[in-house]
């Protein structure tokens, strides 16, 4: 019995996130369309190639916000900000075949399943703190358990993204794209927001800074030449 309280809130927390989960799955059928466009169809066709695959499979996902993202189900999608930018000659074809790469990279390396385990991991930190901290803190205890299990979070996020990065960056490579469209899109997501991650767009929320992901892709693509 001395166990009971932690095997419910693994089934809480597990609950929570399948409901989650299920409600992501309800807003991305209602609000997204297969991409089919014109402009980004050899890009398609080009990513497949490279792993050896018919052309990749994504989604329009119909919100505004400039963003891509990889479905728990293996789904890629892009938003309609991002499309619109494309339309408006702000992006270019080959820069949103890197935020297909990534999100790809997201998919191959099962981040959403890991990510399943580590929402749970979390909110057992935070609630486990909560109760230590808010005895020997009463009222900051509460507080400071949330920001510990946030950076928790985000540093887990973090690893993902550049986890996610080398599998793009490897993937454009083989497609004869090469990393400059990587690095173009990230510097042009920077300038926009002026390197201010208070305001950052969507896609960079809990990312890693910008100049450190275009240092690590760089670094790796020298040492693959080399090698």
């Amino acid at each position: 019995m001395k166990y009971l309280p932690i095997i419910l809130l693994v089934l809480y927390l597990a609950a929570v996130w399948f409901f989650s989960l299920w409600r992501l799955r309800q807003e991305l059928d209602q609000k997204s369309t297969p991409l089919n466009h014109p402009r980004l169809t050899p890009m398609l066709e080009r990513l497949g190639q490279a792993m050896d695959l018919p052309p990749v499979r994504a989604h329009v996902y119909e919100v505004d916000p400039v963003n891509g993202l990889a479905a728990p189900d293996g789904r890629i999608f892009l938003t309609r900000g991002f499309i619109r930018k494309l339309d408006a000659n702000e992006v270019t074809p080959e820069e949103l075949a890197s935020v297909i790469a990534h999100e790809l990279g997201h998919v191959a390396h099962g981040h959403a399943r890991r990510r399943m385990i580590d929402f749970a991991g979390q909110n057992a930190i935070r609630m486990a703190l909560a109760g230590v901290l808010g005895r020997i803190i009463p009222g900051l205890g509460i507080w400071i358990a949330g920001m510990i299990a946030t950076a928790v979070a985000a540093r887990l996020s973090r690893d993902d993204e550049f986890e996610a990065d080398r599998f793009a960056s490897a993937l454009l490579i083989r497609a004869g794209l090469g990393t400059a469209p990587q690095i173009s899109l990230f510097r042009k997501l920077d300038r926009l927001t002026g390197g201010r991650a208070g305001q950052a767009p969507a896609w960079l929320l809990s990312h890693p800074p910008v100049a450190r992901r275009i240092a690590a892709i760089q670094s790796q693509e020298a040492r693959w030449r080399q090698g």
